[in-house]
This record gives structure tokens, C-alpha cells and sequence, in this order.
């Protein structure tokens, strides 16, 4: 091979690689703002108001929008494409992230105001995240890259950006405030939607033959539900995620803030434990990355699972020693990292293309219905009770929820449909989507 050959080998795998690393960069940025507000924003609440109620009630009006929203706008995202869906709300979600600061600095960020504005960044960041999501099948295509790496490599993403803006996140509210990870959190935003729209093609993420313009919303919007209705395999992980979601959204938003207040660590400790916890979940990723479609999925699933939850609550409820809930973090981390590759294959290989906006809408809006009540009823919980309780109790459900799940004859369909899963997706394509489903 001349070196003018391997000069336009090597351009031509750029060009092919590029929708991928620039989905997976716009993921990267726009994730590690998030966590880095997930930080700053609970603990400015925190301590400013003192009350664990009212920051559960941040995460609550952030999450519900988040939620109702993401539900409602797959028919959007499949008719008017992911890529132009992910840019734009990226867009709003950096003005009004941005407007958190500029009003707190000019003194007129009342708390009404703020519940307003983290209420427009949840109802925008839900169809944006959705539409990253539902690019990745995809950008693997376009790339030659194996359905399953491209999940892990997109867990990867994500679980790097949660050790970054956790870590930073706390050293930044440390150091300099929380209104300063606020302002890095809008300049994600910003960066995110420039990189969507200037490094992926147009159409990125639609069928080849484009979205129905028959149809009407609400009959793309029950084409969706009809199909996830008749997944029992899908429908039994949203429920248990959906369970799992609720835990963890109580642990993050109120339960370990509150924790690292009263034992004396402080806002670092967050940032630190996140960072320990998604360093490991990196590992974890990068293994799945590589091996996942050579690994049992059921058995790594629950395993994970098993690692993944109950050990992180019981360790903060037994007030151990910093070094060991780095330890149990670490540890906790590792099992989490394999969950979501396994989650995103399964889901890409079952859904049919023309149809992944709206079942991923859907079942994502399912899995997180619980996500706004996870803070608030925390909040309640720890003012009535006590932290000790609360995190006992969560504990308890996260592990008995993940095991007697695993009991249930559906998850059998984990490792028998692989390998055929991504061939009757595409099989199944509607053409056109539209048709009469309900």
C-alpha cells in the first residue's frame, strides 16, 4: 500500500467513524454538565434553605417534566429526526441553565423562579437525551462498529462523564460555589448542541425511506405503545428499572447529600464517592464493551444488579469510615457498569427502527416515572425518620426488588434472542409506520 493509499484509508475511516465519535462527544459533554449540576444544585438548595424537603423538591420539579415530557415527544423525534430534536433542546437547556446564575447574581433568583427554570431544563433535556439515544443504533451502522460495542462504548460515555462532573462538581462547589458548576453546566450545553449539529449528518438516526407525514401524533404515539404492550421481556425490565430508578434518584438527590452534611465531609465527599463509583463503572463498561457479546447476559445482568445497589445504601446507614465507602462505591461501581450495554443491546435489537423514538420515549418515560418522587419522598422521609431508617429501608427494597425479579420465567428471552434480535428488528420494520396499529 502506497502512502497516498493509506492517507485515503485512513480519511475514509475518519469520515465513516465520525457520526459515532461525534454523537458519543456530544453525549460525553452534555452528561458531565448534568452531573456536574447534579452537585451544585442540591447543595445550594441545601445549604441555603437547610431543608432536605425543598431539595427534594428541586429534583422533583425537574424530573417530572423530564419525564412527562420524553414520554410525549418520540412521534416527534421519529418524524422530525433525532439530530435536529438533540441540537435544539440542547440550545434551551443551556439558556436556562445559564439563567440560574445570571439571577442569583443579580439578586432577584427567588425559589419559585429557580423551581421554574429547572423545570424547563427537565422538559427540554428529555427529548434530548432520547434523541442521542436512538441515534447510536444508527451511528454504529454508518461506522461498522457491532451493535453491542456501540451500547458499551456508549455506557462508557456515560459513565465517564458521571466520574468527571461528579468529581468536578465537587471540587468546583468546594472551591468556588455552586453557582460556578451551574455556569459549566450551561457552557456543556452549548458545546453539545454545536457539536450535534455541525458533526453529524442530517437525517442521522431516521429510516432510510424517512418519517411517516400520513400519520397523525397520537397514531404514532399508539403504534409505540401497541408494540411495547406486546414485549413482556421489555416490559418487565421498565418495571424493575423503574423500581431501581425511584432508589437511586432518592440516594443521589437527598440521601447522599444529606449524608456528607451531617458526617462532615461536605460537597467533596459527594463529587469523590460519584467519582469512585462511575471510575469503576468505566471498567466495568469498557469490559462489556469488549466481551459482552461472548457473556452470559442474565447471569452478568443480575450480577450487576446485585453489586450495583443495596451496598451503597447500607454502607452510608452503617456510618462507616470514608475509606470504606470509597470501597463499597468502587466495588458497587464495577457491577453497574455492565447493566446498561446489556440494556441498550437488548432494547436495539427488539425495536424496530421507524419505531425506536417512540418505544424508547416510552419505556424510558415508564423506567422514570419514579425518578421525581425519589427525591421528594426522601426529603419527607429523612425529616420524619431520620437518614439511618431511610437508607436501611431503600436498601432492603433495591435488594429484593432486583432478586425476586430475577425469579420470572420473561428474562430466559436475554440470551436466547441474541444474535437473531437485530435481524427480526430489521425484519419487522413497518412500511410505512403509519398504518392502522390501534
Amino acid at each position: 500500500m502506497t502512502g497516498k493509499d493509506a492517507i485515503t484509508g485512513g480519511s475514509s475511516r475518519a469520515r465513516r467513524l465520525r457520526p459515532l465519535s461525534g454523537l458519543l462527544a456530544a453525549m460525553a459533554v452534555a452528561l458531565t454538565g448534568t452531573r456536574v449540576s447534579a452537585i451544585a444544585l442540591p447543595w445550594f438548595v441545601l445549604v441555603t434553605t437547610g431543608s432536605a424537603t425543598q431539595t427534594g423538591l428541586v429534583a422533583f420539579c425537574e424530573m417530572t417534566p423530564y419525564v412527562v415530557v420524553k414520554a410525549l415527544t418520540g412521534p416527534l423525534v421519529d418524524r422530525a429526526g433525532p439530530r435536529v430534536v438533540s441540537w435544539s433542546t440542547d440550545a434551551v437547556s443551556a439558556a436556562a441553565a445559564g439563567a440560574i446564575p445570571l439571577l442569583h447574581a443579580a439578586g432577584v433568583l427567588s425559589f419559585p423562579v429557580l423551581l421554574a427554570l429547572v423545570a424547563v431544563i427537565g422538559a427540554v433535556r428529555g427529548p434530548g437525551d432520547l434523541a442521542k439515544h436512538v441515534m447510536v443504533p444508527d451511528a454504529a451502522e454508518r461506522a461498522g462498529v457491532p451493535l453491542e460495542r456501540a451500547t458499551g462504548l456508549s455506557g462508557v460515555t456515560e459513565r465517564l462523564a458521571s466520574t468527571v462532573g461528579p468529581a468536578a462538581g465537587g471540587l468546583l462547589v468546594a472551591l468556588l460555589g455552586p453557582m460556578t458548576g451551574l455556569v459549566l453546566n450551561a457552557a456543556c450545553f452549548v458545546l453539545g448542541s454545536l457539536i450535534i449539529s455541525l458533526a453529524l449528518p442530517r437525517g442521522m438516526g431516521r429510516p432510510a425511506d424517512g418519517a411517516p407525514a400520513a400519520s397523525g401524533y397520537w397514531r404514532r404515539f399508539g403504534e409505540g405503545f401497541a408494540f411495547l404492550r406486546g414485549e413482556p421481556l421489555l416490559l418487565t425490565i421498565i418495571v424493575m428499572v423503574g423500581i431501581t430508578n425511584l432508589l437511586d434518584a432518592a440516594f443521589s438527590t437527598v440521601l447522599l447529600p444529606v449524608w456528607a452534611e451531617r458526617s462532615g465531609n461536605g460537597p467533596a465527599a459527594i463529587g469523590l464517592s460519584n467519582g469512585v463509583w462511575s471510575a469503576t463503572a468505566v471498567a466495568g463498561s469498557l469490559v462489556a464493551a469488549a466481551v459482552a457479546h461472548r457473556m452470559p447476559r442474565r447471569a452478568v445482568f443480575f450480577a450487576g444488579f446485585l453489586l450495583a445497589g443495596a451496598p451503597r445504601f447500607l454502607v452510608l446507614a452503617a456510618d462507616a469510615p470514608m475509606w470504606a465507602v470509597l470501597g463499597v462505591f468502587a466495588v458497587s461501581g464495577a457491577g453497574g457498569g455492565f447493566l446498561n450495554p446489556i440494556l441498550g443491546a437488548i432494547t436495539f435489537e427488539r425495536v424496530p427502527h421507524g419505531l425506536r423514538g417512540r418505544v424508547n420515549a416510552l419505556g424510558d418515560a415508564m423506567a422514570w416515572a419514579g425518578i421525581p418522587l425519589g427525591g421528594l419522598i426522601a426529603g419527607a422521609a429523612v425529616a420524619w425518620s431520620g437518614l439511618a431508617p431511610v437508607l436501611l429501608t431503600a436498601g432492603a427494597a433495591y435488594f429484593l426488588t432486583t432478586n425476586l425479579a430475577a425469579l420470572l420465567p420473561q428474562w430466559r428471552e436475554m440470551d436466547r434472542l441474541r444474535g437473531r434480535g437485530a435481524r427480526e428488528s430489521r425484519a419487522a420494520d413497518p412500511a410505512p409506520v403509519g398504518g392502522d396499529v390501534l
